[in-house]
């Protein structure tokens, strides 16, 4: 079960009507922000929640922005022009926000969204996250001329896609298919993929989700989602590392987090969405924390009727307590912020 906010939901497209920013009105309502906050957005993607929450900072506030893919970072300055806001944007992944803010010397934070869904712009971006182009397999968040995806196969290079179904064992595939696809053929589908890797080599997705879809039973192929789809998510999930990347950044941003600070997040699947729940659940067993609601919060029918992608978000909001908040003392205040130029740190 979910929990519902009473209020509508508004997922809102870029400029270029590309991108919806999913459950936006409730992370803005989940973490207030206040004019002197310090917030970090782990991923920034089409931007959208990022320029929302921006804009309720003044000129005691700070953003701070991450993202792998320089093109986000760009996309997201582009958004924050015409907006009283000093910000610093960091091209780089999210598992590293303590060695990025140590070396810039930036006070502790008070709100962090971490959106786990990628944008409809990755799907556009030729790398082989899209089963229906003909695009080579690698499935990288970076740009291949800058792999940062914090994990590399046996030679050195950066791990891809391609790799993992050309090289790895057959049984590996399939454990890999399944623990983070959740895919119930997935002993069929490595199969497929060993047996046509040894035909040929497998370069693109385009080629891949063919392998895929002859590999699964007949009645599979024709369903309401593409029988490639988790077979696409479990792979991109190995590549990035991303769960280990989420399990470092969360404890991260929490470490970094002042008494009463937030850290709200939206995951897609059941596999990052327990990840959240068991470090949440840890943070409160530990008494350093309190959850916003106890079940995790839904898009509105509205919401996901205008955008479908939206159907499987949950949002997960934590607040920092401590033992003064405890005994009922108030909470020390930011520290004075310095100002930071928009236009000058990337």
């Amino acid at each position: 079960m979910r929990t519902r906010l009473n209020s509508s939901s508004h997922s809102v497209s870029s400029p270029s009507g590309g991108h919806q920013s999913v459950l936006l009105h409730e992370v803005q309502h989940a973490l207030d922000i206040q004019p002197d906050d310090v917030v970090l957005d782990g991923t920034l993607g089409g931007g959208g929640h990022a320029r929302e929450l921006a804009k309720g900072l003044g000129s005691r506030g700070l953003f701070i922005g991450f993202d792998l893919d320089q093109d986000a970072i760009e996309r997201t300055r582009e958004l924050f022009r015409g907006l009283a806001v000093h910000a610093i944007f960091i091209v780089a992944n999210f598992r590293n926000i303590s060695t990025e803010l140590a070396s810039r010397d930036t006070p502790k934070l008070t709100k962090a969204l971490f959106d786990l869904g990628w944008s409809s712009y990755q799907l556009d971006s030729g790398r082989g996250f899209s089963f229906l182009k003909d695009e080579p397999l690698l499935m990288t968040y970076a740009k291949p001329a800058r792999p940062e995806t914090g994990r590399s196969g046996a030679d050195g290079a950066a791990l891809t896609a391609e790799t993992i179904v050309n090289t790895w064992a057959e049984s590996s595939l399939a454990d890999v298919i399944y623990g983070f696809g959740g895919e119930r053929y997935a002993r069929r589908i490595a199969k497929g993929i060993v047996d046509e890797r040894a035909r040929r080599p497998i370069k693109t997705a385009k080629e891949l989700a063919e392998v895929v879809r002859s590999a699964v039973p007949a009645r599979a192929r024709h369903g309401r989602i593409h029988p490639a789809t988790k077979t696409f998510q479990a792979l991109r999930i190995a590549v990035n590392d991303e769960l280990g990347a989420l399990k470092e950044g969360l404890t991260a941003a929490w470490s970094l987090l002042e008494d009463n600070g937030k850290i709200a997040v939206i995951t897609f699947h059941s596999v990052e969405d327990r990840v959240v729940k068991h470090l949440f659940a840890e943070w409160v067993k530990q008494g350093d924390g309190k959850l916003f609601s106890k079940k995790p919060i839904a898009p509105t029918r509205e919401e996901t009727l205008a955008n479908p992608r939206a159907r499987s978000a949950k949002l997960r909001v934590i607040q920092k307590i401590s033992n003064t908040i405890l005994h009922g003392s108030s909470n020390t205040k930011n520290k004075q912020i310095r100002p930071f130029d928009i236009s000058g740190e990337t």
